[in-house]
């Protein structure tokens, strides 16, 4: 388990690298996963090196949320002030969410059924 914490850490020291380097603003954490996802993908890294910890890690996942629900517990002031925005925002974000994703879905089914049709062929 040692080496699968190793193996998720030089993928975010990683992502750190990049951005530092790039200066590419994005999280360094989203990158160094976006790297992790690629090396398991053309298989540098198998999964079995990392399967038992992010198991572990995607189980207690609600532990994780506890320091940001403290820290919007001590926002409460500004939150109460700023509840029309913050309920606009969140409802406007999460129909785009949902209309760009399903756009992209249909977009790769489109491109699916057209692929499968030219290796029918």
């Amino acid at each position: 388990m040692i080496l699968q914490c190793a193996v998720l850490f030089a993928f975010m020291a990683l992502g750190e690298f990049v951005v530092y380097f790039t200066g590419v603003p994005i999280p360094s954490s989203i990158v160094g996963m976006i790297l992790l996802a690629v090396a398991l993908k053309l298989r540098v890294v198998r999964e079995m090196w990392v399967n038992k910890i992010s198991d572990f890690l995607v189980k207690n996942l609600g532990f994780f949320f506890v320091p940001a629900g403290v820290g919007v517990m001590n926002c409460f002031g500004l939150i109460s002030e700023q509840w029309l925005p913050i309920a606009g925002a969140s409802v406007v974000s999460t129909f785009l969410i949902i209309a760009f994703t399903g756009r992209i879905h249909q977009l790769i089914r489109k491109l699916s059924a057209h692929r499968n049709e030219l290796y029918r062929e």
